[in-house]
């Protein structure tokens, strides 16, 4: 009988023996196994088992689990709906999570009522006092800006009273409205555009608003029909407490805005000098410029009529906003009713940083919550009620800025430009109106004085706004869960866009005489 020997290199052994050791310490490592079940005792499929902060395991569909942990080791078992549970690593642990009654009992305002947040199948989000943006908010689509998932918020321009574009889960439509239905206090709001008014929140001031309950999808909606296929915002005003002593607050904000940054454009020296390189020293471009000399330091000799305009900074300034809200507020309560109330006042101006651009804002608005026959009957009575008035300024200067030439002066004392004000202006001369006068008029093909177009801007927008409602719940006396809900409301509103023309601005001036043709 033959005996078949092996033989084998002392480095395959200990490579061998390696990975013995290191089974057989993996196999002795992974030995934390356990159960993890609810209050009832049914089992939690699902739950994320965590080791400070890092996943290690999951239960499986009985509730059962097996992850390599030390004994000892703290273990986090989170699950949706349930109060996270920390609790220390052993062998055939058993772990019983419970509900999350802050989450499941968190009651949100929906079309038709309130209802707890478990209860809901449609996707909600409420946003409380907490949550919401701070700080200088003049809007309040401010305050719910990159707050909420699938809500964007898209300024236009950032002009004083601007409003905003407002899409929840994107646009359904090409041709119709995708504006969401804004609901205040259980009023919803016309989407039609009122004349004056460029935001349809500034009806409401930020400082009047409780929380914001966002319906998104048709499930939420269903209780306002067609109008809340865009989505629904639901905003909630601050009301008074019941029993609480009267209280009176104030608080008021101030900021200054400025340019972040402007274009860079030529100085008049660089224009200067590229316009000689470009065209020559013979060419009418360069003869037509409109400077004479510069002193030895290169500054412009302004006693010889040298102009070195900085446009920008012409029409730019810093904008000083200011912010004044007063509220009363309290509640009356006996043993079988009780009248919490509240009352607000608010004043807002907001200056742009163009010149000439503004905004102010006067708010005015009650809140009475009475609760009657030992709280069976609640009203909700509010009114509100807002004037707004808005200048956007005279924009088009923004982009005559950088294309007006910098040699020109913001003002002269030429004959020609007297029926502009004084404000130096492009112009060209035609006889085709009248054979016995030259006239001038402005080119065309030119860019307008930007200071004059800030100067001599005069329109305007402005709005007054009512709105109104009555809000009845009665809970029928033995049947408690039982509700007869009733709401009467109104708006009114009354605006207008005013434009008044300056006869000697470039907004309403056509041409004017300047001297006899001889």
């Amino acid at each position: 009988m033959k005996q078949l020997k092996i033989k084998l290199p002392l480095r395959t052994l200990a490579l061998a023996g390696g990975l013995l050791l290191a089974t057989s310490s993996f196999a002795q490592s992974n030995a934390i196994k356990g159960h993890v079940k609810d209050a009832s005792g049914e089992p939690v499929m699902g739950a994320t088992i965590t080791v400070k902060g890092k996943a290690v395991g999951i239960t499986d569909i009985d509730g059962n689990f097996s992850i390599d942990a030390a004994p000892g080791t703290e273990l986090t078992f989170t699950f949706l709906g349930m109060s996270p549970q920390t609790v220390k690593a052993s062998g055939n642990m058993t772990v019983t999570m419970s509900n999350d009654d802050k989450q499941l009992n968190e009651v949100v305002v929906i079309g038709y009522g309130v209802a707890k947040k478990n209860d809901l199948t449609g996707s909600v989000t409420a946003l409380k006092p907490d949550e919401k943006n701070h700080g200088i908010i003049t809007s309040a689509q401010d305050m719910i800006q990159g707050k909420i998932a699938g809500v964007n918020v898209n300024t236009a321009t950032g002009a004083p009273g601007e409003g905003a574009q407002i899409r929840i889960r994107g646009g359904a439509s090409l041709t119709a409205s995708n504006n969401p239905l804004i609901v205040i206090d259980g009023m919803p709001m016309d989407n039609n555009d009122t004349k004056g008014v460029n935001n349809p929140l500034s009806l409401v001031n930020p400082n009047d608003i409780e929380s914001f309950t966002v319906l998104k999808d048709a499930s939420a909606t269903a209780i306002y029909g067609s109008r809340g296929s865009n989505g629904v915002i639901i905003i909630t005003t601050k009301k008074g407490r019941s029993g609480q002593k009267p209280q009176i607050s104030y608080n008021g904000t101030l900021s200054v805005s400025t340019i972040a940054k402007k274009l860079d454009v030529m100085n008049a020296k660089e224009y200067v000098d590229f316009i000689k390189s470009y065209y020559g020293e013979d060419s009418a471009a360069y003869k037509g410029l409109g400077w004479k000399e510069y002193n030895a330091d290169g500054t412009p000799n302004y006693a010889a009529g040298t102009y070195d305009t900085d446009w920008q900074d012409e029409i730019y300034r810093a904008g000083v906003s200011h912010e004044h809200n007063v509220s009363l507020s309290g509640g009356i309560s006996k043993q079988s009713w009780s009248m919490p109330y509240r009352i607000s006042v608010g004043y807002t101006s907001q200056d742009g940083i163009l010149k000439g651009s503004e905004y102010e804002r006067i708010t005015a608005g009650f809140n009475l919550n009475p609760s009657l026959l030992n709280k069976h009957l609640n009203l909700n009575i509010n009114g509100k009620y807002s004037y707004s008035k808005t200048n956007p300024g005279g924009q088009g200067a923004v982009g005559a800025a950088i294309t007006m030439d910098p040699t020109r002066p913001v003002k002269s004392s030429d004959e020609q430009f007297k029926n502009w004000g004084g404000y130096w202006q492009w112009t060209k001369a035609t006889t085709s109106y009248d054979p016995t006068y030259l006239y001038d008029r402005m080119s065309d093909q030119s860019p307008s004085n930007p200071v004059e177009l800030v100067d001599h801007y005069n329109f305007y927008k402005s709005a007054n706004i009512f709105l109104g409602n009555v809000e009845a719940d009665y809970k029928i006396h033995g049947f408690e869960d039982l509700h007869l809900h009733a709401n009467l409301a109104g708006e009114y509103t009354d605006g207008g866009e005013y434009d008044h023309k300056n006869p000697q601005s470039t907004y309403g001036y056509y041409y004017t005489p300047v001297r006899d043709k001889k």
